[in-house]
């Protein structure tokens, strides 16, 4: 049992390129149009590819699913603040949750985010495909690559995915961790980007480098998938994985040359910390320990764990348990704070935003903010938090209910 279930169902297909232009204003919606149909078989639904709503675009239809960049303006924090009396103060009570911004709404389940170190920019992954967000005033939002197969995974609800986790290789080229094929067809991109706001969007095979699939063998037996989280570490990256239940891989590919080696099963999670499940990874600020989350089961509550790791031999380094559901990402704040969001599939009102605050041998989370169904974090070099989650909390009717959250620093 894991986070994604891959032995449910799957629905894929080829998404057809879409027209896709730019748009300076204070609301950018991306909208999907059914793709042709090419060789689909009976029973699976069509995978949909977003558009970027232009004016003047005749095709474009009001009633299909939308993404929308929206000026940067908080939240009001809901109901009504308590009066402050200097006799009735309650020194226990947890602060007051910080505000949000909703810089995208609209999403397709978005599963990844990554922030470029030095222009800003916001690379998001969702159903749809890689968006690049710009911000400003108005923020813009741009569909960087298009046309990725899709997947249905979930024990209970379930939900259609694409690529699943992003991050940056330096800082012109881009990482994509992909979850929409079968276990032992999975892959994992690597795109070439440039500072400058892109052009049409590039396809899925338009990538420099691509590396997996990890075919059935010894080490998985029907091969790896879900390739989630994604970590950088020198001369290597590693790609969470989870073909292989009783493994719990972390895959790593050495980048010689600039050119990166084969993705191989190098570190077997759940034979390490008995939990299975790996999704999150992030490293620690000095760059010498590589963080990883262990789901667990999804229909077990308080069975995460959050494990660190030697990034050259593996070896384990320090394991603690955090009462935890499901960590879906990891993230270092500037201050050095580390912080992860939890998806809570057993319970999503009791999923959101935690500091992870480590005290001798324990972990003790320290709830931020509710999030509903939260999946990956990032911070800013100004310490400001972006979140990616498949729900606003809001009613969107037939609209992606998935979005990109900010909250600003100084929570």
């Amino acid at each position: 049992m894991r986070f994604w279930m891959n032995e449910l169902p799957s629905a894929r297909s080829l998404a057809s390129a879409l027209l896709v232009s730019a748009i300076t204003m204070t609301s950018i919606s991306a909208q999907e149009t059914p793709a042709p149909a090419e060789a689909p078989k009976a029973e699976a639904p069509k995978a949909e590819a977003p558009q970027v709503e232009a004016p003047k675009v005749e095709e474009a239809k009001a009633d299909t699913p939308k993404v929308d960049v929206k000026p940067e303006q908080a939240k009001p924090e809901s109901g009504k603040p308590e009066e402050t009396k200097p006799a009735e103060t309650k020194p226990a009570e947890a602060p007051a949750a910080p505000k949000t911004v909703e810089l995208v709404e609209h999403l397709d389940n978005p599963t990844g985010v990554a922030i470029h170190g030095g222009n800003g920019h916001v690379f998001i992954v969702s159903k749809q495909g890689v968006f690049r967000l710009v911000q400003g005033k108005p923020h813009k939002i741009f569909l960087e690559v298009e046309g990725f197969p899709t997947d249905v995974y979930g024990k209970g609800p379930k939900y259609d995915i694409g690529p699943l986790g992003v991050a940056l290789l330096g800082t012109d080229k881009l990482i994509v961790a992909d979850g929409s094929r079968p276990d032992g067809e999975e892959l994992v991109r690597i795109y070439k980007i440039e500072d400058k706001t892109p052009g049409p969007p590039r396809k899925e095979t338009d990538a420099e480098f691509t590396v997996g699939p990890i075919a059935p063998g010894d080490a998985s037996p029907k091969g790896e998938g879900n390739f989630y989280g994604v970590a950088v570490i020198g001369n290597s990256f590693y790609v969470t994985a989870n073909g292989n239940d009783a493994k719990g891989w972390v895959a790593r590919s050495v980048i010689t040359d600039g050119k990166p080696g084969n993705l191989e099963p190098w570190l077997a999670t759940k034979e390490a910390v008995n939990v299975d499940a790996p999704i999150a990874a992030t490293v620690t600020p000095d760059g010498k320990e590589l963080v990883i989350s262990q789901g667990g089961e999804v229909n077990v509550a308080g069975d995460s764990l959050v494990t660190f790791y030697n990034p050259e031999d593996g070896k384990l380094l320090k394991n603690y348990k955090t009462g935890l559901h499901d960590i879906t990402g990891l993230a270092y704040a500037p201050n050095g704070k580390l912080y992860a969001v939890d998806f809570a599939w057993p319970d999503p009102t009791q999923g959101g935003l935690f500091e992870l605050v480590i005290e001798g041998e324990e972990i003790k989370p320290k709830k931020v903010l509710s999030l509903d169904r939260p999946t990956a974090l990032a911070f800013d070099k100004d310490g400001n938090a972006y979140v990616t989650v498949f729900g606003l909390g809001k009613e969107t009717g037939d609209k992606p209910k998935g979005g990109l959250l900010k909250i600003p620093a100084g929570f």
